[in-house]
C-alpha cells in the first residue's frame, strides 16, 4: 500500500469538450454526406484534401484557470512545475499569467462567455 501512495497520478488540467452531441459544429465546414453521392471529376480526387491549417479544439482549459487562481500567493516555481505536469502543452499558462508586469491585463477571455482576472 505504501508504494501506491507515490504512483496516484492527479488529473490532467484540461478536459475535452463534449463534440459528439447534436448541432456542435466547431468550425467545420462540409461533411462527407454532402459530397457522397456528387458526380466526381478525375481531378476532384486528387485536391480532395483542405487548405486549411490543423485547428485545435475540443479542449477546455477552466480546470487550468481555476487551479491557478487557487494557488495565487505561492511559489511560483512549485505551481508552474505542477502545472506544467498536468497540461498537454504549456502556452495556456500564459493565457492567464504574464510574463512581464507590462503585459499583465486585469482580465482575458477564455471562450465564448468565460472571463478570468489577469495573473
Amino acid at each position: 500500500m505504501a508504494s501506491l501512495v507515490g504512483q496516484i497520478r492527479k488529473e490532467p488540467l484540461f478536459r475535452k469538450v463534449n463534440s459528439r452531441t447534436h448541432g456542435v459544429r466547431h468550425g467545420m465546414c462540409g461533411d462527407f454526406r454532402h459530397d457522397r453521392n456528387a458526380k466526381k471529376d478525375v481531378k476532384s480526387d486528387e485536391t480532395r484534401g483542405t487548405m486549411h491549417g490543423t485547428k485545435y479544439h475540443g479542449l477546455d482549459y477552466t480546470p487550468l484557470f481555476k487551479f491557478l487562481l487557487s494557488r495565487v500567493g505561492r511559489q511560483w516555481d512549485e505551481v508552474y512545475s505542477e502545472a506544467i505536469a498536468r497540461l498537454d502543452k504549456k502556452e495556456p499558462i500564459f493565457w492567464m499569467v504574464a510574463l512581464h508586469e507590462s503585459d499583465r491585463k486585469n482580465y482575458f477571455c477564455s471562450g465564448e462567455n468565460s472571463f478570468f482576472s489577469g495573473l
